[in-house]
């Protein structure tokens, strides 16, 4: 589902504007496909998703199982956490690049700390990855500098401090400590606990999206920055929250990845923001800022393992076939977001 704000103070809220009745718009033509544009972008994910079960469940026997089905969800958690927070940020009119390292530097630091106990091992990662979060917020609120660039710079340097703390990535911490482990092992119904917090996690977001100030503040800013800041919306403060955020979220689903693997693995996240990007703008977020919202970056997460799950059913396609199949079906997402603005009269 995309969500758009609603109680800020609309753009022009103070220039006369036309009476609306029971009956208005009943009589204009563009209105049907401009609820229908709007219904497309808002559940366009849900119902991809919805056709390729389907699909999957009728032409592959292996796939409709309940095996399958727990194997893309748990897969899908610890992107979906990280997603939760790039939401927020693409919201605001932001990216941010370094959740990829921050995912493996936040798996790397848990395990390092897991012998010191559970709550080292969680804190340890979090603070780390939430003070880059928070000094790139800080920097691209108060200097201006573009979150694309900021956030490369983190990527690098978050990869670069990863590889320090695993001298070049020679050496691999193991988790040490059992309920650190049962973190990201156990569960129930044949789900992790990962699985259940990322649903959690959503929730909140959902929340945080739709029934704070704070939310109002991220669509406000997202849509027109200089408008949200004559409103008296806080920009730079809020800017700061949402890549405080996006990097607390990150390093979290490293910690959970690093208790399932019971291991602090150093050759995952290469690529895995970009994936998340992906699973956010397929969700029906738009790059642009201003819309989006939580609901439909779960179902494009979902969407995606699925498509990789579908491929993977084939047996004889590489992984090499899964990134061009998400890379086509990303730009054609983008292309129709683009046409829906349009036909909504978004810019």
């Amino acid at each position: 589902m995309t969500e758009r704000a609603t109680s800020a103070t609309p753009i022009g809220a103070g220039l006369p504007q036309p009476a609306a009745g029971p009956d208005a718009g009943s009589d204009q033509p563009g209105v049907p496909r401009e609820r229908v544009s709007r219904l497309l972008q808002q559940h366009g994910a849900l119902m991809v998703l919805a056709v390729l079960v389907a699909f999957g469940s009728v032409a592959f026997e292996s796939f409709a199982t309940t095996g399958n089905a727990a194997s893309v969800i748990v897969s899908s958690a610890f992107p979906a956490i990280i997603a939760i927070g790039m939401t927020f940020v693409i919201i605001s009119g932001g990216i941010d690049l370094s959740v990829g390292s921050l995912f493996v530097l936040g798996g790397v630091l848990a395990a390092y700390a897991s012998p010191a106990g559970p709550v080292a091992a969680l804190a340890l990662p979090l603070a780390v990855c939430g003070l880059v979060g928070l000094v790139q917020g800080l920097i691209i609120a108060r200097t201006g500098m573009a979150p694309f660039i900021v956030t490369l710079a983190g990527m690098l340097g978050v990869r670069g401090l990863m590889l320090a703390v695993s001298d070049e990535g020679a050496t691999t911490y193991l988790v040490e400590d059992p309920i650190f482990a049962a973190l990201g092992q156990g569960g129930l119904f044949g789900l992790t606990w990962p699985v259940y917090i990322t649903v959690v996690l959503a929730l909140l977001g959902m929340l945080l999206l739709q029934r704070t100030g704070f939310g109002q503040n991220v669509y406000a800013i997202g849509g027109n920055e200089d408008a949200a800041a004559l409103m008296g919306v806080p920009v730079a403060r809020t800017k700061v929250l949402v890549y405080l955020m996006s990097g607390l979220l990150a390093g979290l689903a490293g910690v959970l990845n690093a208790a399932r693997l019971s291991s602090g693995v150093t050759i995952l996240g290469i690529g895995l923001e970009l994936d998340v990007i992906a699973a956010v703008v397929i969700g029906g977020t738009l790059l642009t800022g201003g819309v989006g919202g939580i609901t439909g970056t779960m179902a494009g997460v979902l969407l995606m393992g699925v498509i990789q799950s579908l491929i993977n059913q084939v047996g004889n396609l590489t992984s090499a076939v899964q990134q061009v199949v998400s890379g086509a079906f990303l730009a054609l997402v983008v292309v129709a977001q683009r046409l829906l603005s349009k036909a909504q009269g978004i810019n």
